[in-house]
């Protein structure tokens, strides 16, 4: 399946479940691509010869560079945040998304990967945080908090 994303990202490992399937698990760096800082690697089953991959995928995130309060002014801050990667997952309409939402209580970047199908009774979803504490953000996270 070909990926249709959002932001900048590689492949940087490929692991078979197996001699007798086609399935393989997959993990994606994929960095923000509002907060240039942060990246996300994303595992998730890719089934090559299936018409649908699975919904299973997990998630984590890290700082790997400067996170800056210029990103920060450029997020979406609201409850639901924002769809940050996207990639199809089957013909079915199925799709692996990852939204940020930013938790202004605790000044951190959370990242949450999810399937937009059903499957097994459950939409999975796996979550990863981003604290900006000893960041150059840290500040103009305290200083929102004076602002409301």
């Amino acid at each position: 399946m070909s990926m249709a994303l959002t932001g900048c990202s590689d492949d940087v490992g490929k692991v078979s479940l197996g001699l007798f399937t086609t399935k393989d698990v997959v993990i994606n760096a994929k960095q923000d691509p509002i907060v240039k800082g942060v990246t996300c690697h994303i595992s998730h089953v890719e089934a090559d010869l299936d018409f649908s991959d699975p919904s299973d995928m997990s998630i984590a995130c890290r700082q790997t560079g400067e996170i800056s309060a210029q990103d920060l002014a450029q997020i979406d801050r609201s409850k639901n945040g924002e769809v940050v990667f996207k990639e199809s997952k089957s013909i079915l309409f199925k799709s692996l998304k990852v939204r940020r939402i930013y938790d202004a209580e605790h000044k951190t970047l959370i990242y949450l990967s999810y399937s937009t199908k059903e499957s097994s009774g459950s939409h999975h979803h796996s979550l990863s945080t981003v604290p900006l504490y000893n960041t150059k953000a840290w500040d103009w996270a305290l200083a929102q908090d004076v602002k409301n």
